[in-house]
């Protein structure tokens, strides 16, 4: 069992016909034979030029036509390689799907899907780039040569070396041909499958940018401790001139001649005088 096989929904079928198991990899397949069909039909009926408004140019989705990075992939005229392709899709993508899940599959190939369109919009801000009928089928080859590297393919070959080929010879073709768009498509394609199933198998980490933060004002408290402690001080020394005052009144005119308020004031100072006393004792 590998780390990603789970009981839930998301490793399993979309649906069952008859004894057979649909996967999302067969739904991305019927999309685009079925606009294979389309195309078709629309250019035996001369209405072809009609597909160029699904086919992807920088320079109108630059002006707006933004639909055109999610149709490029929907003019497929029919071919030998676009056959070849869908097989590829369905028996590699199938396998991407049952190991990772219906949900990192799909993230997977949405990406594969946009990665070309989004990079060719920004080269397309100095150099006018245009792409038609995209499917993806090296690059789900790649991801599935990554994850299971040591498979026997035909002639006992491992799936590793069969990649490494594939890649090399599509590369000489694209530099024979002076296709460097093509050449460019291709090694950021595999970049993109390799990178990616390494790092949902946790063989990379994608480096973590922490923006700066601003360290908090500093401010000046004031001392409430010292505060309080002068105005302690400051009361006391309130306290001993008042008895100082009251103490002289007695020996000069006695105690009969101190007011209530000041009588009060003597209680109070003895009481204070004596609960220190107590303390000390």
């Amino acid at each position: 069992m590998n780390g990603y096989e789970k009981s839930d929904d998301d490793h399993q079928p979309l649906m069952w016909v008859r004894e057979y198991a649909v996967y999302a990899a067969h739904f991305i397949v019927g999309v685009f034979v079925a606009s294979m069909i389309v195309s078709t039909l629309m250019m035996a009926a001369n209405s072809g030029h009609l597909l160029a408004w699904l086919t992807f140019d920088s320079a109108d989705v630059l002006q707006g036509q933004v639909w055109r990075v999610l149709t490029y992939g929907l003019v497929n005229p029919p071919s030998l390689n676009f056959v070849i392709d869908m097989v590829m899709i369905v028996w590699f993508g199938r396998e991407l799907e049952k190991f990772f899940g219906r949900r990192i599959f799909l993230r997977f190939y949405a990406g594969l899907y946009l990665l070309m369109p989004v990079l060719f919009t920004l080269i397309g801000l100095r150099w006018p780039m245009r792409l038609a009928g995209e499917s993806g089928a090296l690059a789900t080859f790649i991801a599935f040569a990554t994850l299971y590297p040591n498979v026997m393919m035909m002639f006992n070959v491992l799936t590793k070396w069969v990649a490494v080929v594939l890649v090399a010879v599509y590369t000489l073709v694209a530099l024979a041909y002076h296709d460097w768009l093509g050449l460019f498509s291709l090694w950021v394609t595999t970049a993109y499958a390799y990178g990616f199933v390494c790092y949902e198998q946790g063989r990379i980490t994608l480096p973590s940018f922490r923006l700066p933060k601003r360290k908090p004002k500093l401010r000046v408290l004031p001392d409430l401790k010292v505060e309080k402690t002068i105005e302690i001080n400051a009361t006391k020394e309130d306290s001993a001139s008042e008895m100082d005052a009251l103490l002289d009144k007695i020996a000069q005119s006695g105690l009969a001649s101190l007011t209530a308020k000041e009588r009060s004031q003597l209680a109070k100072a003895r009481e204070e005088l004596m609960q220190k006393r107590s303390g000390r004792s």
